[in-house]
């Protein structure tokens, strides 16, 4: 157990709880063109943006553990560096150094999947999101097994493609199918047997989380391990037929498909092969690994259970060691906000809705599923709707104000943490009109909190974990402009931004402990020793340093 965090003497304290208010996907944007954060009547936002303390973060690339600064952030990152005050190297940058090194050939784990394949003559699979958006995945990634499991003599391998759509261009899939055939045959001239077997849109199948939505799981079980679903000669093929279904879909919702030959399955998963789920990010890998492995399973039914041997590319969840084989170490993350503040007996609540809880819980707390303290730490997940997301863009940002509202006013709780997930999952669909709804239905919570704050006596920090709603349009990159679709309508970015997120203070009591002029230049990471320094504690010397300029 940490030591309690020294308390700042010359904190004259607050009498109402601290609060964090995390907007998801919600960045300043670099057009006014596609920028659905600017359209939006956010009336409340921008009051307490004009009356209070302010300053933008950074919220990708190097500022949250990604290799570049041409990585756009997600919210796994962003709440790692969020709730853990410091910049850790992420799963992309730990994914690429080991296999550049060959450390991720060298391990126990690549060699036993090459060894149980060249055993049994089975094949070599991989299942992941089939892009290079390096936000659950990267296509090289894919590319350097492969060619190293050729190199290594293994006969057969299969590849089990989850279109993206959502962290790439929203109808991309075959700019990368195309030149990944050309891959595949470049490397089958060498006597091998490598081919895609199966796929669909990571929205349709596969890549759920939280357990919110396990016939998608099934969908993906059926279709990857037992052959299941419509026939296609290739995957190429597959994609040009959804498309010509519905010209307007999306590459992460195109349904299930199976590569077949003769009306046979090329690729269903059978005893004696090896699996890879080559994602390096944990929460959308953790429902198809406990399909994988769990002894006892009745989410659905799997029908058979081919005797495999089974790895993730990172272990998904430290705590509960899944999967039990995996290639990459993940980072190791400790000293978190949430430990320190329980070590000082600080009163927690942590409340989303069920698509982030475990952002505001699992990730925050740097990849921990359980609490610090069970007598000062509140979980709540509030259960999402299953139904798109643009045909219900408030989400449930009421009621999760709500519950917070209700957490104010008991004086139960010191620092409470909360995610509004609008401008995010609502910006992945695409469709504009449905995120600007979203985040004004957000802001009117924003402005429900302020008055409950206010009467309260505490404090609201708003910030973001990334931008997305904030860039919704695609634009040429040499002059910014929008690119248009043959139908003359912007075409729509479905990815997120490489964009600053705000970080606002509203602190009505303040007493003057610090100035109204917060530091510039700084990440979100520093949402960390902010939080510290607003309950009256002195931040950790090795944390990312706070916004605060402290007199």
């Amino acid at each position: 157990m940490l030591q309690a965090l020294e308390k700042n003497s010359a904190w004259k304290g607050r009498k109402g709880p601290l609060l964090l208010a995390i907007m998801d996907g919600v960045g300043y944007g670099q057009y006014a063109d596609g920028d659905a954060v600017r359209d939006s009547k956010m009336c409340h936002f921008r009051a307490l943006e004009a009356a209070s303390p302010h300053t933008r973060l950074k919220a990708h690339g190097k500022a949250v553990g990604l290799p570049s600064d041409e990585d756009m952030g997600n919210s796994e990152v962003g709440h790692n560096a969020i709730g853990c005050g410091r910049v850790f190297a992420q799963g992309a940058t730990l994914v690429s150094a080991s296999i550049s090194t060959g450390a991720m050939f060298q391990g126990e784990t690549w060699k036993g999947l090459v060894a149980t394949v060249k055993k049994s003559g089975g094949a070599l699979h991989f299942i992941g999101l089939f892009s290079d958006g390096n936000v659950h995945s990267h296509i090289d990634h894919l590319k350097a097994m492969l060619t190293r499991a050729c190199e290594e003599g293994v006969a057969k391998a299969r590849v089990h493609v989850l279109l993206d759509g959502r962290d790439v261009g929203e109808q991309s899939a075959l700019d990368y199918i195309d030149p990944f055939e050309a891959f595949l045959a470049s490397l089958n001239a060498k006597g091998v047997d490598y081919r895609i077997a199966s796929g669909g849109g990571r929205q349709y199948i596969t890549m759920d989380r939280y357990n919110a939505n396990w016939e998608q799981v099934r969908r993906g079980w059926e279709t990857h391990v037992l052959g299941k679903g419509r026939q296609f000669p290739s995957a190429r093929a597959a994609v040009e037929a959804y498309r010509a279904d519905k010209p307007s879909i999306i590459d992460q919702d195109i349904p299930e498909f199976v590569v077949a030959k003769d009306d046979k399955p090329v690729g269903s998963i059978e005893d004696g092969d090896a699996v890879v789920y080559f994602n390096f990010r944990g929460d959308r890998a953790l429902e198809i690994t406990a399909a994988f492995e769990q002894d006892s399973f009745d989410k659905f039914d799997r029908v058979r259970r081919p005797k495999v041997a089974y790895a993730g590319m990172m272990e998904y969840d430290g705590d509960l060691h899944v999967p039990a084989h995996y290639l990459v170490s993940p980072p190791s993350i400790d000293r978190t906000l949430g430990e320190y503040l329980a070590a000082s007996k600080v009163r927690m609540l942590a409340i989303s809705e069920t698509q982030k809880y475990g952002h505001v819980t699992y990730f925050f707390n740097g990849n921990r599923t359980g609490k610090f303290d069970e007598r000062l730490e509140d979980y709540v997940e509030v259960p999402s709707d299953r139904v798109p997301f643009e045909e219900r863009p408030w989400m449930k940002c009421a009621e999760i104000t709500d519950k917070v509202l209700e957490a104010i006013g008991s004086g139960k709780y010191d620092f409470i943490r909360l995610n509004f997930p609008n401008g995010d999952m609502v910006g992945h669909t695409g469709v504009y009109e449905a995120v600007v709804c979203g985040l004004e239905g957000m802001d009117l919570q924003l402005g429900r909190l302020k008055l409950a704050i206010e009467k309260a006596g505490g404090i609201m920090v708003i910030s973001a974990d990334h931008g997305n709603s904030d860039d919704m349009f695609e634009h040429e990159k040499k002059t910014g402009a929008v690119t248009i679709k043959a139908d003359g309508t912007p075409r729509a970015k479905t990815s997120h931004s490489l964009n600053p997120v705000p970080c606002v203070i509203y602190d009505p009591a303040s007493q003057g402990e610090y100035g109204p002029a917060l530091k510039e230049g700084l990440g979100i990471s520093s949402l960390a020793a902010t939080c510290i320094e607003l309950l009256g504690y002195k931040a950790p010397a090795d944390y990312d340093p706070s916004v605060l300029g402290l007199k």
